[in-house]
């Protein structure tokens, strides 16, 4: 039954599945997250919203245009629009047109640094959208190599468990032939048993790994969501040539969040200017153009006549005599407003600082990330060589103490602990292949390489 279990274990996880969907990249992973995270599609959305907001402000410089229209009734005392004489109990129904328009000449270059305020909006918008992607990235990244590594620790745990089996299958073959007593047997199926519950652990380990992974993707269910193995041979073979000024300079270049801050900071500057401009004048064109009709009203038949003789006036006529225009200039001088243009332009400058404080921050932030990263690369790099070490002589020590135990100088117990040491160094040595893998990918990702595998 036990090696029905080891077949079924070594067949799942080392022969591939045949499913009907393709594994899945590094890369399929991500690009399939920019197109689905619902994250990035509230960023993309924010970012849409500052586009309108720019195309908004660039449309105002434009002149406005209005028309509007009005029909009503007055009864009794009613002054008559069209002949500005009063009525003494009469219903008057007029009809009123007009279309009016203005432009602004000029008000301290408010729009014009208000359009480029709304620029440096929308380009710090995109970059906190280039930021979002990345951040995903980096968490997919790590959520793909821990799948690895437990694939990995499965199939090491798997490797212990079919050793173990057979010294269980050699062990009660010499307790039946009377060389060895039943207790030696127990005492292996015991080892056995543990490490049985060592691959079901591991199994745990890789099916919660599975979901983490199909989590951030966001996808329904886990179903038969496989990933791609990649190959990644002797992965310290080199030295790190790499240092922390030369990645903290290429980082800076092109990181998003630095960008980010320093779009933040030319607005914050604009929204300086603008607050400035209050001060200064502003200076407006404006034209309009009205007519109307009052039911009321008469046309005089013939003007030379000696006794005045009225018809009614009809409303296209009316319309066509009523025409009025006007154009006009204004101008406006802020003199004093409650303090309130003062203040405006002294928060302003506070903005100002505050922005230029938090691109400071980003950028040390971003130092220190980079310095850890590094420093966490070369201890990966030295943890993987010493513990790749150390399993060869551990190998070496089980190999000898499992030929000791085949001819009887060595118990169980100890065999077992060799063994068990054995396991340990194997996962510390996949632990330390993934944590060096990873910290390499977050070099490169500052550097500006495309995190693959």
């Amino acid at each position: 039954m036990k090696n029905i279990f080891l077949l079924f274990v070594f067949s799942f996880f080392i022969i591939p599945i045949s499913t009907g969907q393709e594994p899945w990249s590094l890369e399929d992973c991500i690009k399939y997250a920019f197109e689905n995270n619902i994250s990035i599609k509230q960023q993309v959305i924010n970012t849409e919203y500052n586009s309108n907001i720019l195309q908004q402000s660039k449309i105002g410089l434009a002149p406005n245009l209005n028309a509007g229209a009005n029909h009503g009734w007055s009864f009794g005392r009613a002054l008559d629009q069209t002949t500005y004489e009063y009525t003494e109990r009469e219903t008057i129904m007029s009809t009123n047109l007009n279309v009016n328009s203005s432009v602004t000449l000029f008000n301290g270059l408010q729009k014009l640094n208000t359009i480029k305020q709304n620029e440096f909006n929308l380009m710090a918008s995109l970059q906190d959208l280039e930021k979002l992607k990345n951040d995903i990235s980096l968490l997919i990244a790590s959520a793909y190599l821990q799948i690895l590594f437990n694939r990995e620790l499965v199939n090491v745990s798997a490797t212990q468990l079919e050793t173990t089996q057979a010294q269980v299958d050699r062990t009660q073959k010499l307790v039946d032939a009377g060389s060895l007593a039943y207790g030696s047997l127990l005492e292996i199926k015991a080892q056995a048993a543990s490490e049985e519950l060592n691959v079901v652990n591991a199994e745990n380990q890789l099916d919660i790994s599975y979901l983490t992974l199909t989590q951030i993707l966001d996808l329904d269910s886990v179903g038969d969501f496989e990933i791609i193995i990649p190959e990644f041979g002797d992965i310290a073979t080199q030295d790190i040539f790499l240092t922390v000024g030369s990645v903290y300079r290429d980082a800076t270049s092109r990181l998003p969040q630095i960008k980010s801050a320093e779009y933040q900071l030319a607005s914050s500057q604009k929204g300086l200017d603008i607050a400035k401009g209050n001060r200064s004048p502003s200076l407006s064109l404006s034209g309009s153009f009205g007519t109307g009709y009052s039911d009321y009203r008469q046309r005089m038949v013939d003007p030379l006549a000696p006794v005045p003789e009225f018809e009614d006036y009809p409303f296209w006529d009316q319309i066509s005599d009523n025409r009025n225009t006007s154009v006009g200039l204004g101008l406006s001088i802020p003199i004093f407003n409650g303090w309130m243009v003062n203040t405006g332009i002294s928060n302003a400058r506070l903005g100002v600082m505050i922005s230029k404080l938090n691109l400071e921050a980003e950028k040390n932030n971003l130092y220190k990330d980079i310095q850890q990263a590094y420093a966490d690369a070369l201890a990966a790099r030295k943890r993987y060589l010493s513990t790749q070490e150390a399993l060869i002589s551990m190998e070496e020590s089980f190999k000898y103490t499992e030929h000791k135990f085949e001819v009887g100088l060595v118990n169980t117990v100890d065999y077992a602990t060799e063994k068990n040491r054995l396991a340990a160094t194997q996962s510390d040595l996949l632990q330390a292949k993934y944590d060096y893998i990873f910290k390499m990918k977050i070099l490169d990702f500052y550097r500006g390489i495309q995190l693959s595998l």
